[in-house]
């Protein structure tokens, strides 16, 4: 079916509804994504000196897509402000040590993946979030050409 725009309003109107279920969809593959990796980060070493406390692990947030002026946009990251029960770290640190594929700043062997920049890797450098994009505009009926 088919929809007649006649006007830059109508157009913008009818993009943006459909922008806001792509972006959507979108940070929900690139959450998935990071908390897949943080999991993952956790398994690749046991800790024999401390007790976690799993504020990293559970430190991902994914904010659901708004409007702002023409665009669409959302956000997923790990919120390290949150994480403040480490001792001589901040939160920061951690995040900063995990992305680096370290374990309180320490390299404790091979299969730590880097968190944050295996999330990019996997998401946008691979061009899967680009892919995402198109599918989800083919689905609502929209011609992309690649």
């Amino acid at each position: 079916m088919s929809k007649t725009i006649s006007n830059m309003r109508e157009l913008n109107a009818a993009l943006l509804s459909t922008m806001d279920g792509m972006v959507k969809s979108m940070a929900d593959r690139v959450y998935k994504t990071l908390n897949h990796f943080l999991h993952q980060y956790y398994d690749s070493y046991e800790p024999k000196s401390y007790r976690r406390t799993y504020d990293f692990l559970y430190s991902a947030v994914k904010v659901k897509p708004k409007r702002v002026g023409n665009s669409v946009v959302a956000s997923v990251y790990i919120d390290y402000e949150s994480m403040n029960n480490y001792y001589q770290a901040s939160g920061h640190d951690v995040a900063s040590w995990a992305n680096e594929g370290l374990h309180g700043g320490l390299n404790v062997g091979k299969g730590t993946p880097h968190v944050w920049d295996d999330t990019m890797k996997y998401t946008v450098d691979n061009g899967e979030l680009l892919k995402l994009a198109v599918d989800y505009l083919r689905s609502k009926g929209f011609t992309v050409k690649s």
